[in-house]
């Protein structure tokens, strides 16, 4: 009995040695004689089996992970601007901003000069705590230099941002200061809003300014909304000025609070993505409601398919400047190990056909990355003539031109004001003097300045106590040298921004928007048109019969 059942089984056992002899025979048969190499010609796995060749024959032993992980941004970097691959550990660190908090040390700053510069220490936050000031360069983290090409936006705060009780060192430059000051912060939570401002400019007009598009941030308008209802507005202002986007949806949910039933609000189109539209669908409470959107060279992605959608529907006025001109919708897709791609699948598309992507050429392009930069030097912030579009006229629905191939061009232009602009003033903007100097007056006289309740009353006192001269003071012991001629014609600017700075420091950023929109050009052209009633676009006065909606 048992000597037939190994027999039975014998054909098996035959069967699986033959199998086995193949497989080793393939694999040594291709690893000496070359045959690796056409495999790797196939086409698309020539990736995959390259990494496996290095990894089998390179000389020394390579981290093939590292490799992947270097490798997956050039790919990417090739197809466009907006592509990209984040790593595991960075994921979270790019989101937070758009969830409503962070763990972080509680710094707004900026990039000049390939160098990081505080521009607001956070009330009661990590960094404040720690004896970060407004105005220092930041020059080393952990005790490595962080200067020069690598200094980015991402990479910054993937440097800065951590998990809550984390320490981080920092080293600062320090105006008046000739060695670096370093400092041990210990990261908190730090909470953010997309609604940052929200207040009535005059009797009948609200004011709402929106930093971003996250999760929170329709949730967020309608508080706002409701906020600005007690007070029985009837105009509105919403400001995305510097708005650099977020989330898609977000922006189609607050464009929908304010169109009638069945308007595109955008649509979305790529090779492999069908056609998608947004279409309004009524329920908005705020329809009819005069608006204004405020838009400048700061404001892209979800800013411009907001402003889009209003304009193109000839539902409000777009006042300020040139938008940026992002135009590419990206999805994320996600690795096993955590990390994952956004890659652009798609683009957007405003109701009247128009992609204002700007142009950009596959494989990288400075001329993209220093398209704002371009505009300053050819004018476009001072004169709406100096504007170049790239894409076609389009028309709205009532037959007013519109442009695309370059950002949302506004149907009011405002210029930059250089009114007052002198060499001294930029010196003192620039360097961080001014921040510097704010925040130290505010911490030699937060004492006095705390019994101010209202921001009108620290105003006015702040008008009292000739901050422009104390400030010369200040700059001219710290290496600005004084300039009295400059002085007085930068009066205007220097007293704003060194009394907005002190305005923030005591209070919070609603009471400095507050107070930098009081001689806003951009906020009082805003208020003049809704005096006039010209909120609503009218329909040009010699409309041809072929302006079609395209």
């Amino acid at each position: 009995m048992k000597q037939n059942k190994s027999y039975r089984y014998m054909p098996l056992i035959m069967a699986t040695c033959v199998v086995v002899g193949i497989v080793i025979g393939s694999f040594f048969a291709n690893r000496f004689s070359g045959n690796r190499l056409n495999v790797i010609n196939s086409g698309s796995n020539r990736l995959t089996n390259l990494l496996r060749i290095v990894d089998d024959l390179y000389v020394d032993k390579v981290d093939i992970d590292s490799l992947v992980e270097k490798a997956i941004p050039q790919i990417l970097s090739e197809l466009d601007p907006h592509s990209a691959y984040i790593s595991a550990k960075d994921v979270e660190l790019t989101t937070d901003d758009l969830k409503g908090s962070f763990s972080g040390v509680g710094i707004e700053f900026t990039i000049r000069q390939d160098t990081i510069h505080v521009q607001n220490v956070i009330k009661n936050g990590p960094a404040e705590r720690a004896g970060v000031l407004a105005g220092d360069k930041i020059v080393s983290i952990d005790d490595k230099p962080f200067v020069g090409k690598e200094v980015t936006n991402e990479e910054a705060m993937h440097r800065l941002k951590g998990p809550k009780d984390t320490k981080v060192k920092i080293g600062v430059v320090r105006y008046g200061h000739k060695k670096p000051v370093f400092m041990t912060v210990t990261r908190g939570e730090i909470p953010t809003k997309s609604v940052t401002s929200v207040y009535m400019l005059d009797d009948d007009t609200g004011y709402i300014r929106i930093k971003n598009f996250g999760e929170k941030t329709y949730t967020e308008l309608l508080i706002a909304l409701a906020q600005l209802s007690q007070e029985n507005f009837s105009n509105l202002v919403i400001d995305l000025r510097f708005n650099k986007g977020g989330y898609l949806q977000s922006a189609v949910q607050m464009a929908n609070e304010f169109l009638p039933k069945g308007k595109i609000i955008v649509y979305t189109e790529g090779r492999k993505s069908p056609r998608q539209d947004y279409i309004s669908n009524g329920h908005g409470s705020y329809q009819d409601i005069p608006l204004i959107v405020l838009i400048n060279e700061g404001s892209a992605s979800a800013s411009e398919i907001f402003a889009g959608a209003i304009q193109d529907n000839d539902r409000g006025t777009i006042i300020g400047r040139r938008s940026f001109g992002k135009g590419l919708v990206q999805q994320q897709i996600g690795f096993p190990d955590g990390s994952l791609i956004r890659l652009t699948i798609a683009r957007y598309y405003t109701p009247s056909g128009r992609c204002i992507q700007k142009p950009y050429t596959m494989g990288g392009d400075r001329e993209y990355e220093q398209d704002l930069i371009t505009r300053y030097q050819h004018g476009e912030y001072f004169y709406q003539d100096s504007i170049k579009h790239t894409g076609p006229a389009y028309h709205t629905a009532l037959g007013r031109s519109v442009y695309g191939g370059g950002g949302i061009t506004p149907d009011i232009f405002i210029p930059e004001d250089t009114l007052g602009i002198t060499s001294y003033y930029k010196e003192a903007a620039m360097s961080g003097l001014i921040l510097q100097f704010a925040y130290t007056y505010t911490d030699d006289n937060r004492q006095k300045m705390q019994k101010f309740e209202e921001m009108l009353e620290l105003v006015n006192y702040l008008k009292k106590q000739n901050t422009v001269d104390q400030f010369a003071n200040y700059a001219n012991s710290h290496g600005l040298q004084r300039r009295n001629l400059m002085i007085q014609k930068s009066h205007s600017l220097l007293e704003r921004d060194i009394n907005s700075s002190i305005i923030y420091n005591m209070f919070d950023e609603q009471a400095w928007t507050e107070y930098v929109n009081q001689e806003d050009r951009v906020i009082k052209t805003a208020l003049e048109v809704f005096r006039k009633g010209e909120a609503f676009p009218k329909a040009p006065e010699k409309a041809k019969e072929d302006k079609k909606v395209k």
